[in-house]
């Protein structure tokens, strides 16, 4: 498979579902992305994405039994994939690599006295 690189938004999801610890679907992807962003994210956008890391190889989904509570309607449950594995590993690797690449003096707030 060829390397496919990911946005910003399409990592942060991938990190979200790979830090599930219970079935991640829709809604509580979602919901913690709000809460590890501290930014209001519509439903629908977290959707298009997982769908488009789906369609990418990243993930895996499945559709779980119908409940009450969702009317009879059933959730889509998404797993990452080994594919998604090693692309977030690629990342990890390249941001630890230039966050050691920049000088020290470089991320020290300069103090100016005018």
């Amino acid at each position: 498979m060829k390397r496919t690189f990911l946005g910003e938004f399409e990592e942060i999801v991938l990190l979200v579902v790979a830090a599930c610890t219970e079935q991640a679907y829709g809604v509580t992807i979602w919901e913690s992305v709000q809460e590890f962003t501290g930014r209001s994210i519509s439903l629908s956008a977290v959707h298009a994405t997982l769908y488009r890391l789906e369609e990418k190889g990243f993930l895996t989904s499945e559709m779980g039994g119908a409940t009450a509570e969702r009317g009879g309607r059933r959730k889509r449950f998404f797993t990452i994939t080994s594919y998604g594995n090693r692309a977030l590993q690629e990342i990890q690797n390249i941001r630890q690599q230039l966050w050691q690449a920049i000088p020290a003096d470089k991320l020290s707030p300069k103090l100016s006295f005018s």
